[in-house]
């Protein structure tokens, strides 16, 4: 399997994703502190995904 660097796009979105979540953590957003383990995974995914398929 061949790996490529993510998109800008696509890097900027998985880093946002974390970001809420890290601050989610550590101050009580409403929605964001309920569901702070799923954005930090689905910023995971998104960069993991964005390595794996080409283009995106």
């Amino acid at each position: 399997m061949r790996l490529s660097a993510p998109t800008k796009p696509i890097f900027y979105i998985s880093v946002v994703l974390f970001a809420l979540a890290l601050i989610g953590h550590f101050v009580a957003i409403p929605y964001v502190s309920m569901y702070q383990y799923w954005l930090a995974l689905a910023g995971y995914v998104v960069l993991a995904a964005g390595n794996v398929l080409k283009g995106v």
